[in-house]
């Protein structure tokens, strides 16, 4: 029964988690792991609140919207989820095109080319064989982005008392702050918070027989604490690589210059093994990225267009990004930052979805896990309001 979660947390590990994690750790060491485990924590709960909603209610988390908004305020909701749509995107697309670039020499243009081409080949595979095996061949890429991200770990020194200074929380001045918000946009996803709802549902259906929806519900909880834990680690595992080996080198702060710091620290072995696995994580997110835009679009304009068609569509803006010279590692962290001010939008309703005992009956929220819910919720926006008044202020 275990699979929906995996593919979501895909979204937790794609190329923007890397160049976020990368930077962080580079330029301030193990300052912000503490930012890592808590936005952790944090999707465990949302994503599981959002697979709640699908099972319970048998509708998506846009298709909910989508019937309860009225057509100005749907049609503008679906405008501000599409944009994050297409930051996430980007960023997919472009750590795929850097991947080939670190592993093959190709050009970036050719290289964001051939990751459309093959994501296209894995949507396919969902087409026609269906999600099951969908899943499978997601956990198997998940499985490559474990071992090239955290296998650098076993030939680096972490210093364990610095990692335990990281864990309390604490910035210096403005850029951490930035940083931290690309870290929160990067690991708690709000395409994620629309997907898994969808990817619950339709993977069991609708269950109405209080028995069986228990226990789903139960093995959920497993699905996305074993799923997200995975995930935590590769994130963990990438700062804590780029505070113990690429520290106060030059050129850290972009994927290129830290795969080149990696392959003079710790050899050309570790470095390739890396780039397999940002490659991996570039195909299997911009795959998951463009199902989940798919499924917001037919829930909030109950208008479906044919999958393949709009990898197509949406390749377009990040095949501009890499054709005009646009820094790719800049342009990652920055759809990092639009995609933290895009999880309000999702979590709010969610989480007021998911405490409404008319909509959910006795599977409601508990009043502590609302009040939970809503501490997240206001931990982000927070997060957000300083993100914006600190650029604004220089």
């Amino acid at each position: 029964m275990l699979g929906p979660a995996f593919v979501a947390a895909i979204a937790y590990v794609d190329p923007g988690n890397v160049a976020a994690n990368l930077t962080a750790g580079a330029k301030y060491g193990y300052l912000l792991i503490w930012v890592l485990v808590v936005a952790n924590l944090m999707a465990v709960l949302i994503q599981f609140l959002s697979a709640k909603l699908g099972l319970v209610t048998g509708r998506s988390l846009p298709e909910q919207l989508g019937a309860r908004l009225r057509p100005t305020s749907r049609r503008a909701f679906w405008v501000q989820a599409e944009v994050v749509a297409a930051a996430t995107d980007l960023a997919e697309v472009i750590g795929g095109a850097i991947a080939l670039h670190l592993l093959f020499g190709l050009p970036l243009l050719l290289g964001g080319f051939i990751t459309g081409a093959v994501s296209t080949a894995i949507l396919a595979i969902q087409n026609r064989r269906g999600q099951r095996t969908f899943e499978f061949v997601v956990i198997g890429l998940l499985a490559i982005i474990t071992i090239g991200f955290v296998s650098g770990l076993a030939f680096t020194d972490v210093s364990a008392s610095e990692s335990l200074a990281g864990l309390v929380p604490r910035f210096q001045g403005s850029e951490t702050v930035l940083l931290a918000a690309s870290m929160l946009g990067a690991t708690v996803m709000p395409h994620a918070i629309y997907l898994h709802s969808a990817l619950a549902r339709d993977r069991h259906g609708h269950i109405e027989d209080a028995g069986r929806l228990r226990h789903l519900l139960r093995v959920t909880k497993i699905d996305v604490v074993a799923a997200l834990l995975i995930a935590g680690t590769v994130n963990i595992a990438m700062l804590l690589l780029a505070a113990s080996a690429l520290r106060g080198q030059e050129g850290t702060d972009t994927i290129e210059g830290a795969h080149s710091a990696i392959e003079n620290a710790l050899g050309p072995g570790v470095a390739v093994v890396f780039g397999v696995g940002l490659l991996a994580s570039g195909l299997a997110s911009t795959s998951v990225g463009c199902a989940a835009g798919a499924e917001i679009m037919k829930g909030l304009l109950a208008f479906r267009v044919p999958l393949l068609t709009r990898r197509v569509v949406t390749l377009i803006p990040a095949l501009i990004v890499l054709g005009i010279g646009v820094d790719p590692t800049a342009a990652l962290v920055i759809s990092q930052v639009v995609l933290s001010f895009g999880i309000p939008f999702a979590l709010v309703p969610l989480v007021r979805m998911t405490s409404d005992a008319q909509l959910m009956g006795g599977n409601r929220n508990a009043i502590a896990t609302t009040a939970v819910a809503w501490l997240v919720a206001g931990v982000i926006i927070a997060l957000n309001i300083a993100l914006l008044w600190l650029t604004l202020a220089g």
